[in-house]
């Protein structure tokens, strides 16, 4: 059976305090349970630094992923300023996450065991591990959100809407990311003015401005390439 399979680390993440790491942990946890409740996934966190999810409906592999990556970048971090200082803090901060989305066969899926076996999850495994970062390596960061199948129709289609996602996020401010949040967990724009205590202009001028018209299309877009 084909699934999507998620595999993302956090960039920097060996930079972070331990508050901060335990801040990102413990909110990363619940956003993972909201997504398994949510879109039946499989999400785990693994060593604190490294993610990984089974999404059985291949179409939303996307949005979960998106939804991930705008959570730790719309965290507010205790020692964020001092991260500013630092070139590869910095790309923490702008970037968050690295992900892989595969898609692909996994000869045995059990989530009761915790057991992810199959070319989807290798797939994506090995190509996250090539962009893992060390403390070594130089910190210019070009893409962040990358896609892996045996269907070259699909994987070309894919391409160019990965670039822009990516594009777009890397523009983003931390309300903005917020607001991008919650709009991709489906909230209204009502009901995010009220939870952020800001009036529902506000929350229309920052979705605007963010691009939210644009991330939203191109979801709508990738999630009916599936479909075809």
């Amino acid at each position: 059976m084909k699934y999507s399979v998620i595999s993302a680390d956090i960039i920097a993440s060996t930079n972070l305090s331990n508050h901060d790491k335990d801040l990102l942990n413990t909110n990363l946890k619940k956003m993972i349970d909201t997504l398994q409740d949510k879109y039946n996934i499989y999400g785990r966190l693994i060593k604190g630094d490294y993610i990984e999810c089974v999404v059985p409906e291949p179409k939303l592999a996307f949005r979960v992923a998106l939804i991930l990556k705008c959570l730790i970048k719309s965290i507010k971090y205790r020692n964020e300023s001092e991260y500013k200082k630092d070139n590869r803090s910095r790309m923490f901060l702008m970037h968050g996450l690295r992900i892989v989305i595969s898609y692909g066969e996994l000869k045995r899926f059990d989530k009761e065991k915790g057991i992810i076996d199959g070319d989807a999850i290798y797939k994506s495994g090995r190509l996250i591990n090539q962009f893992s970062t060390s403390d070594t390596e130089r910190v210019t960061i070009k893409n962040t959100i990358f896609f892996i199948s045996d269907n070259n129709e699909l994987t070309n289609k894919v391409q160019n809407i990965r670039f822009l996602i990516d594009v777009i996020l890397g523009k983003t401010t931390t309300r903005q990311r917020e607001i991008l949040l919650m709009k991709l967990l489906g909230y209204n724009e009502n009901d995010i003015a009220k939870l952020l205590e800001i009036s529902q202009s506000s929350v229309n001028q920052s979705s605007t401005s963010s691009g939210w018209n644009e991330i939203e299309e191109s979801i709508k877009y990738l999630e009916e390439t599936f479909n075809n």
